[in-house]
């Protein structure tokens, strides 16, 4: 189980802002995605707007927006799941270089809250729904809000 070894992140986020920027395909999957990533922010008590996009490939261009603007941090959410095709590889690689590109530009935190499985049930273990096994989408947060605290005080 990826989410062995997992350490336990609480954070005080009270004035920080975090953008989380969410895909819209598999409904069910995204759904608990957010819902665990608003979970983290209001139990943080950081500020936030969800936004949600497309698909996976366009959370690169809305997080470089929200970095550009100056946002303390920034959560994208998503899921790929492998099919027949090399599209999963692409799409999993540009994703992840975009994000972490736009985090290292702007010096501004990127929680990668990107799922990339092999089937739907991976994904519905990771997505923090009542019988998930993790809650990918509030590690994202916790991860982006803890980041930009070191940043803010270093």
């Amino acid at each position: 189980m990826s989410g062995e070894g997992a350490p336990t992140i609480a954070v005080d986020g009270s004035g920080l802002h975090i953008e989380i920027v969410a895909s819209q395909w598999h409904t069910a999957v995204m759904d608990g995605l957010v819902a665990g990533a608003v979970r983290a922010a209001e139990k943080a008590g950081a500020t936030y707007r969800v936004t949600r996009v497309a698909g996976a490939f366009e959370l690169t261009v809305v997080a470089e927006k929200f970095a550009r603007d100056g946002v303390d941090a920034i959560a994208a959410l998503g899921v790929v799941v492998r099919g027949s095709t090399p599209h999963f590889e692409y799409v999993c690689q540009a994703v992840t270089l975009g994000l972490n590109d736009v985090a290292r530009s702007h010096m501004t935190p990127v929680g990668f809250g990107i799922l990339t499985v092999d089937n739907d049930e991976q994904a519905l273990s990771r997505a923090g729904l009542p019988d998930s096994e993790e809650d990918k989408g509030a590690e994202a947060v916790e991860a982006a809000l803890s980041t930009a605290l070191i940043l803010r005080d270093s």
